[in-house]
């Protein structure tokens, strides 16, 4: 960008010049690669304090619009596609990276779809069916220790993720994540104008050390997998949970939300963070690992506080969860085959994913199967060097870079989902895993 075009950026808040830049981005007078004024240019030029300019680069650089260089300047980003979850469009390669479950024991909705459809609703109704809250009340109510429960229904995991941040924070608020992290919370942190504060995971879960650090640092939210986190496989354990429970409890305003998507399936035992004096709170969960990523709804349980602000933004008339969903998720949840199916699945995820783990121990890689779908592979080469190994063995594997909320790990990790693979292409995988291992060192 030319220095005659900065005069062009506007605005006297840091939330106005963001918004400016992002305008002529939106416009095309800005394109990727074009370089932005100096923070202290910048600030001259629109006659405000350096900190402002500051913190409006900084909003842009969490949304991804912009890259912060150093000395060589603040640039506007290349327009790249966000990592998603799911198969990679238009490869010859066996996609091993789509985080899916198995299509085979998700239950069939054609028989409960039959029961269910009934009367129509119409507006001014209720936005929660009375079976389905009296259902996840009892659901949610038993594993969080404050004695009052609000029941919410959302569009699954990421709507009520996306609604509980929108109705605590504004822009350039703090939040706690994981790292590394779910890809949608960092694509929702991004996009909400959030600053994400990275929280390391250990075998044992978040570490207490980092939440701490977090808190110091400001931070309104925190994000929390307390369970088959995503990628890791890693799930809390009893101690470390009571430990940031501590750390926590000097801290009762802070919003803490829980994201229990693996749930159902889980093998592992949900230990919570949520104390029984926690003021804001959410436990979230999903139903699309089990029943089908189509099925996007979710529950939250969450202190009354928060209930009242969801509702606010899930009312009658305007925005609500099809009721015709609600009754089909209820009937499927407390159908006794669906629940056997369940049981099969869970088993199923657990086995191939602790055979396959075996698998590569005997190729000398080191690997814990953890829980959920995907098992999360140390390497001891660059994991773009080992990915690419990988490609030109016919493979498609993610990397763990993809989790990192720099866009960096700290350690190089493939994420790789194993559970649907005849155990000929498994011993093959492994083999040629630990080969790309040996070849990228």
């Amino acid at each position: 960008m030319t220095d005659n075009m900065h005069p062009q950026i506007a605005g006297r808040s840091a939330s106005e010049i963001a918004d400016s830049i992002r305008a002529l981005v939106e416009r095309g007078d800005l394109r990727p690669g074009d370089t932005l004024p100096p923070v202290r240019t910048l600030a001259e030029q629109r006659g405000v304090n350096r900190n402002t300019a500051v913190a409006a680069y900084r909003q842009l650089s969490q949304a991804g619009l912009v890259v912060a260089g150093g000395r060589a300047g603040t640039r506007i980003a290349p327009r790249s596609a966000v990592a998603q979850e799911g198969f990679a469009a238009d490869s010859v390669l066996r996609d091993v990276g789509t985080g899916n479950p198995d299509a085979t024991l998700i239950p069939d909705l054609s028989s409960a779809l039959a029961r269910v459809a009934g009367r129509p609703v119409l507006y001014g109704e209720p936005v929660i069916d009375r079976d389905l809250q009296e259902w996840a009340h009892r659901w949610l109510s038993s594993d969080l220790a404050p004695a009052e429960v609000a029941v919410t229904v959302t569009n699954g995991a990421v709507d009520a993720v996306e609604r509980l941040l929108a109705q605590a924070l504004t822009r350039d608020d703090a939040v706690a994540l994981e790292t590394p992290c779910f890809l949608s919370a960092i694509h929702t942190v991004r996009l909400g104008g959030y600053r994400a504060v990275p929280v390391p995971v250990d075998d044992e879960g978040m570490t207490v050390a980092g939440l701490q650090a977090a808190l110091d640092a400001g931070v309104r939210a925190i994000v929390c997998t307390p369970r088959a986190q995503n990628p890791t496989g890693v799930s809390l354990s009893s101690q470390r949970a009571a430990d940031l429970r501590a750390v926590l409890a000097q801290h009762p305003y802070v919003l803490i939300i829980e994201d229990d998507h693996f749930s159902m399936l889980s093998r592992r035992p949900y230990h919570s963070i949520i104390g029984p004096a926690h003021r804001r709170f959410a436990l979230v969960r999903s139903v699309s690992k089990f029943l089908g990523p189509d099925m996007c709804l979710a529950v939250a349980g969450t202190d009354s506080r928060t209930a009242e602000r969801l509702a606010m933004r899930l009312s009658p008339g305007t925005t609500w969860v099809s009721h015709l969903l609600q009754r089909l998720v209820h009937a499927l949840v407390t159908d006794p085959d669906v629940g056997e199916l369940l049981a099969r699945a869970s088993l199923h995820y657990a086995e191939r994913n602790a055979a396959f783990a075996e698998r590569l121990r005997a190729h000398g890689v080191a690997c814990d199967p953890g829980d959920g779908l995907n098992l999360w592979v140390p390497m001891t080469a660059p994991a773009r060097v080992a990915s690419e190994h990988l490609m030109r063995r016919g493979w498609l594997a993610r990397t763990g870079d993809e989790f990192a909320l720099d866009g960096v790990a700290q350690t190089p990790h493939l994420r790789v989902t194993v559970h649907d693979l005849p155990d000929a292409d498994a011993d093959r995988l492994a083999a040629d895993i630990a080969e790309a291992a040996r070849a990228g060192r």
